[in-house]
């Protein structure tokens, strides 16, 4: 990795802004000042005015969050109850997609910024499957409307044809290829149904499984072959 891309990867400054660093000797890898193109390998440890910032991992990391209703899906340090601070890993991770503050349930996070937008890109239509719990009977007509696509006058669009089934009086599972904002809880409201909890158990081959409500774990070389395939 090149030098300025590591330091801008830590949130410590622009790409252009580094090299600027570099030039003006700021910059040290493992003790020895830098130059500019210098690349960051393994294992080796920079620092800028003599601090240490980072070292570079060996991979990077790829896992599954159990999120809790209140934490919000950003990297802003500054939004309270943000997904970062809660889980508080070493390195640095982004949310791939996001769960509503109000949703709760699995959301991958990574350190690979580059697989994030490939991951949410509508053509591939992965699959996100969700467990939601409404404020009455769920009646064969709701499913029906919802699994015909739902028009959202709100967004100005319809939303796909999906998959949904009755689990019990006022539950139902929901499986969507789309992302649209809070686009459950809008489908629910077109039909009349208030939304009391919605919870995400899968994201195309990875599921919720048995992890507990705000924690998550890494994800396997098995699971990431096929989520990446």
């Amino acid at each position: 990795m090149r030098l300025n891309k590591f330091l801008s990867e830590k949130g410590l400054c622009s790409r252009r802004e580094a090299d600027y660093w570099i030039e003006t000797g700021r910059v040290a890898i493992n003790g020895r000042p830098a130059e500019l193109g210098t690349p960051v390998n393994e294992g080796d440890e920079v620092s800028v005015d003599g601090r240490t910032v980072g070292v570079r991992q060996s991979a990077h990391v790829y896992i599954a969050f159990n999120k809790p209703v209140g934490v919000t899906c950003t990297t802003e340090a500054r939004v309270r109850d943000n997904i970062i601070d809660f889980i508080g890993h070493e390195q640095r991770i982004f949310p791939i997609g996001r769960l509503d503050k109000d949703s709760e349930g699995l959301i991958l996070l990574t350190s690979d910024g580059d697989i994030v937008n490939r991951l949410l890109r509508q053509e591939h239509e992965h699959e996100k499957e969700y467990v939601v719990t409404v404020d009455r009977p769920v009646s064969e007509s709701f499913l029906a409307g919802m699994s015909r696509g739902v028009r959202l006058a709100e967004l100005a669009t319809t939303t796909k044809p999906c998959k949904a089934w009755r689990i019990d009086e006022n539950s139902f599972r929901i499986v969507l290829t789309q992302g649209l904002n809070r686009q459950i809880r809008r489908m629910c409201e077109h039909f009349g149904y208030e939304v009391r909890q919605l919870r995400r158990e899968r994201f195309v081959n990875i599921e919720l499984g048995r992890l507990q409500l705000g924690y998550w774990r890494n994800l396997d070389a098995d699971e990431l072959r096929q989520l990446l395939a």
